[in-house]
């Protein structure tokens, strides 16, 4: 294995910063300008689900059908 980077592990403060604040508002925008940044693959409404299992299985099927999207419009 190869480590890439190193992070600084962030303590949980009482009181917010604003140097956390702007260090995270960095982080959304360039999450944003990543080619499939602005893209959500849940669908929107509200879902109930019987267990965690049943729950995962749902997300990853969302997730699954948002990359085989993604692929074919890049082909």
């Amino acid at each position: 294995m190869r480590i890439i980077g190193h992070r600084k592990e962030r303590p949980i403060a009482f009181s917010a910063s604003a140097e956390l604040l702007a260090e995270g508002a960095r982080f959304n925008d360039g999450i944003h300008r990543l080619p499939t940044g602005n893209r959500t693959f849940i669908t929107k409404g509200i879902y109930r689900f019987k267990s965690h299992e049943e729950a995962n299985r749902a997300d990853l099927d969302c997730l699954v059908k948002g990359m085989v999207k993604i692929a074919q419009e890049r082909s």
